[in-house]
Protein backbone atom coordinates (compact mmCIF):
# COMPACT_ATOMS: atom_id res chain seq x y z
CA UNK A 1 0.00 0.00 0.00
CA UNK A 2 2.74 2.38 0.71
CA UNK A 3 4.26 1.30 -2.46
CA UNK A 4 1.38 2.48 -4.43
CA UNK A 5 1.71 6.09 -2.63
CA UNK A 6 5.07 6.00 -2.76
CA UNK A 7 5.30 5.65 -6.16
CA UNK A 8 1.84 8.18 -7.18
CA UNK A 9 3.22 10.62 -4.91
CA UNK A 10 6.78 10.37 -7.31
CA UNK A 11 4.75 10.47 -10.36
CA UNK A 12 3.21 13.74 -9.25
CA UNK A 13 6.43 15.16 -8.30
CA UNK A 14 7.76 14.30 -11.96
CA UNK A 15 4.87 15.81 -13.45
CA UNK A 16 5.12 19.03 -11.49
CA UNK A 17 8.83 19.62 -12.72
CA UNK A 18 8.32 18.78 -16.03
CA UNK A 19 5.19 21.14 -16.11
CA UNK A 20 7.54 23.62 -14.57
CA UNK A 21 10.42 22.91 -17.17
CA UNK A 22 7.64 23.86 -20.25
CA UNK A 23 6.42 27.06 -18.63
CA UNK A 24 10.65 28.13 -19.05
CA UNK A 25 10.86 27.45 -22.22
CA UNK A 26 11.50 30.86 -24.22
CA UNK A 27 9.11 31.96 -26.20
CA UNK A 28 9.71 32.71 -29.34
CA UNK A 29 9.08 36.70 -30.57
CA UNK A 30 7.66 37.08 -33.87
CA UNK A 31 6.92 40.72 -35.56
CA UNK A 32 2.86 41.40 -35.00
CA UNK A 33 0.96 41.22 -38.48
CA UNK A 34 0.00 43.81 -40.66
CA UNK A 35 -3.24 45.26 -41.42
CA UNK A 36 -5.27 47.86 -43.13
CA UNK A 37 -7.51 51.01 -41.40
CA UNK A 38 -8.89 53.26 -43.47
CA UNK A 39 -6.35 53.79 -46.35
CA UNK A 40 -3.11 52.94 -43.99
CA UNK A 41 -0.96 49.50 -43.37
CA UNK A 42 -0.48 49.24 -39.76
CA UNK A 43 1.21 46.85 -37.26
CA UNK A 44 -0.18 45.89 -34.27
CA UNK A 45 -3.60 44.56 -33.19
CA UNK A 46 -6.15 45.14 -35.37
CA UNK A 47 -9.25 47.02 -34.05
CA UNK A 48 -7.33 47.31 -30.54
CA UNK A 49 -3.96 48.95 -31.01
CA UNK A 50 -1.57 50.02 -33.47
CA UNK A 51 0.76 52.52 -35.79
CA UNK A 52 1.66 53.04 -39.40
CA UNK A 53 4.52 50.88 -40.68
CA UNK A 54 4.39 49.01 -44.22
CA UNK A 55 7.57 46.70 -43.38
CA UNK A 56 9.19 49.15 -46.54
CA UNK A 57 12.82 50.43 -46.09
CA UNK A 58 11.32 53.91 -45.33
CA UNK A 59 9.46 52.68 -42.22
CA UNK A 60 11.68 49.82 -40.83
CA UNK A 61 12.93 49.97 -37.38
CA UNK A 62 16.84 50.62 -37.94
CA UNK A 63 19.56 50.88 -35.15
CA UNK A 64 19.44 54.51 -33.53
CA UNK A 65 17.70 55.74 -35.97
CA UNK A 66 14.33 58.15 -34.97
CA UNK A 67 11.15 57.83 -37.35
CA UNK A 68 7.68 59.22 -37.20
CA UNK A 69 5.37 56.74 -36.28
CA UNK A 70 1.16 57.81 -35.97
CA UNK A 71 -0.23 55.45 -33.39
CA UNK A 72 -3.97 53.99 -33.70
CA UNK A 73 -5.93 52.75 -30.71
CA UNK A 74 -9.62 51.79 -30.35
CA UNK A 75 -11.36 51.16 -27.57
CA UNK A 76 -14.03 53.27 -25.66
CA UNK A 77 -14.18 56.61 -23.86
CA UNK A 78 -13.64 55.63 -20.41
CA UNK A 79 -10.34 52.99 -21.15
CA UNK A 80 -8.95 55.59 -23.82
CA UNK A 81 -9.01 57.72 -21.09
CA UNK A 82 -5.43 58.96 -19.27
CA UNK A 83 -1.59 58.76 -19.56
CA UNK A 84 -0.77 56.84 -22.60
CA UNK A 85 3.03 55.46 -21.95
CA UNK A 86 4.86 52.95 -24.09
CA UNK A 87 7.97 50.96 -22.71
CA UNK A 88 9.84 48.89 -25.45
CA UNK A 89 11.80 45.31 -23.92
CA UNK A 90 14.52 43.59 -26.15
CA UNK A 91 13.89 39.77 -26.40
CA UNK A 92 17.69 39.08 -26.35
CA UNK A 93 18.77 41.27 -23.01
CA UNK A 94 15.48 42.04 -21.40
CA UNK A 95 16.99 46.12 -21.51
CA UNK A 96 13.66 48.44 -21.12
CA UNK A 97 13.75 51.76 -22.99
CA UNK A 98 10.56 54.22 -22.37
CA UNK A 99 9.57 55.26 -26.26
CA UNK A 100 6.40 57.65 -25.50
CA UNK A 101 4.52 58.98 -23.03
CA UNK A 102 1.48 61.55 -23.59
CA UNK A 103 -1.21 62.83 -20.96
CA UNK A 104 -3.91 62.24 -23.40
CA UNK A 105 -4.39 60.90 -26.54
CA UNK A 106 -5.50 62.64 -29.35
CA UNK A 107 -8.81 62.34 -30.91
CA UNK A 108 -10.03 60.22 -34.24
CA UNK A 109 -8.11 59.55 -37.11
CA UNK A 110 -7.66 57.11 -40.00
CA UNK A 111 -10.84 54.42 -38.62
CA UNK A 112 -9.24 54.72 -34.73
CA UNK A 113 -11.18 55.91 -31.96
CA UNK A 114 -7.97 58.03 -30.66
CA UNK A 115 -4.25 58.77 -31.90
CA UNK A 116 -0.83 59.90 -31.59
CA UNK A 117 2.16 60.87 -33.10
CA UNK A 118 5.58 59.94 -32.04
CA UNK A 119 9.09 59.70 -32.97
CA UNK A 120 10.76 56.44 -32.23
CA UNK A 121 13.90 55.33 -31.56
CA UNK A 122 15.46 51.73 -30.69
CA UNK A 123 18.57 51.39 -29.79
CA UNK A 124 19.70 47.72 -31.04
CA UNK A 125 19.05 45.25 -33.36
CA UNK A 126 17.21 42.58 -32.90
CA UNK A 127 13.36 41.68 -31.83
CA UNK A 128 11.70 44.27 -29.16
CA UNK A 129 8.67 43.58 -27.73
CA UNK A 130 6.48 47.49 -27.38
CA UNK A 131 4.01 47.45 -24.55
CA UNK A 132 1.54 50.15 -24.55
CA UNK A 133 -0.07 51.60 -21.09
CA UNK A 134 -3.22 53.60 -20.38
CA UNK A 135 -3.25 54.93 -16.80
CA UNK A 136 -0.04 52.67 -15.94
CA UNK A 137 -2.58 49.51 -17.42
CA UNK A 138 -1.69 47.27 -20.03
CA UNK A 139 -3.63 47.43 -23.06
CA UNK A 140 -1.57 46.21 -25.52
CA UNK A 141 1.49 44.98 -27.00
CA UNK A 142 3.05 45.45 -30.03
CA UNK A 143 6.20 43.16 -31.80
CA UNK A 144 8.79 44.91 -33.90
CA UNK A 145 12.24 43.69 -35.44
CA UNK A 146 15.26 45.72 -35.40
CA UNK A 147 17.21 45.35 -38.77
CA UNK A 148 20.74 45.37 -39.34
CA UNK A 149 21.82 48.72 -40.77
Amino acid sequence: MFKKYGILIISCIILFVISGCNNMVEEKWNQSPLFESGSYTMIGEEGRLGFIYDDSEVLKFYPNKTQKYMWHIWGDEQELDGKFTVIATNQDDGEQVPLLGVERLSGSNNGADRHEPSHMTLPKEGMWKLDAYIDEKLFGTIYVEVHKE
